[in-house]
């Protein structure tokens, strides 16, 4: 039997996709939202790493004397 899952869902119940299928509340994609479950551990890992980096790239400055 596999052992459950030590690395916690980011979701933050605010969920709505985006024009790109990217959830506005966690940032992950459909596709990662439904595999989720079925993801090990080290690939559940990458996806939060990956919606992190779509989490600071849509919220983050751009460049110099961007707000």
């Amino acid at each position: 039997m596999a052992e459950p899952s030590t690395v916690k869902s980011p979701c933050v119940n605010i969920c709505a996709l985006d024009e790109d299928d990217i959830c506005t509340g966690c940032y992950r994609s459909a596709a990662e939202i439904s595999e989720w479950t079925q993801l090990p551990d080290e690939q559940k890992r990458a996806v939060i790493a990956a919606a992190d980096r779509r989490y600071r790239e849509a919220w983050e400055p751009v460049g110099p004397g961007r707000p």
